[in-house]
């Protein structure tokens, strides 16, 4: 007789629980993001580090076949720098930077309201002087796992993150 050793189950990572509305009002769950290597940052249109759109979109076409999904989250509550409504700030992001990577609903990512899905971050990925976000553009890649990797300030430049997303990309998820 034969029996099989199967080594035991790990448990779901909590990424994959989390859930958002992308800039339509239609619900995205995470776990559809499983074995995907994940990029979310807090964007703003009026923001001057908006021109971080084009490297973030170039990062899109250039490794999404390979794995990347990048997730915009707007925010409004630094200096109100994100005005747009959900509809035309994704026109906006289109129009003017080109954008096709998933852009979400409006959210706050400080504060007692702050989006679930910041709430995670922030707690698994706090920087030197605490979990706060800080400005618009910090930004949060999570491996293939569903694990966090690591937290991005906003003056990092989309493409100084390239090194990490090819580690992540070509990292076998383990079975």
């Amino acid at each position: 007789m034969i029996t099989a050793k199967f080594a035991p189950r790990q448990p779901k990572p909590e990424f994959y629980e989390l859930k958002a509305e992308n800039a339509t009002g239609d619900e995205v769950s995470f776990d559809q993001f499983n074995d995907k290597t994940v990029l979310i940052v807090n964007t703003a249109t009026r923001c001057g580090l908006a021109p971080q759109f084009k490297q973030l979109e170039k990062l899109h076409h250039k490794y999404q076949s390979k794995g990347l999904v990048i997730l915009g989250f707007p925010c409004n509550q630094f200096m109100s720098q994100e005005p747009e409504s959900n509809e035309t700030m994704e026109t906006s992001c289109l129009l003017k930077y080109g954008v096709t990577f998933q852009l979400m609903s409006k959210i706050k990512v400080n504060g007692p309201n702050a989006h679930p899905v910041f709430k995670y971050l922030k707690n698994e990925i706090s920087e030197l002087f605490g979990s706060r976000i800080k400005w618009n553009f910090t930004k949060f890649l999570i491996s293939n796992e569903g694990i966090p990797f690591r937290r991005y300030g906003p003056y990092t430049p989309p493409n100084a993150l390239e090194k990490d997303i090819k580690k992540l990309i070509l990292r076998k998820k383990k079975v």
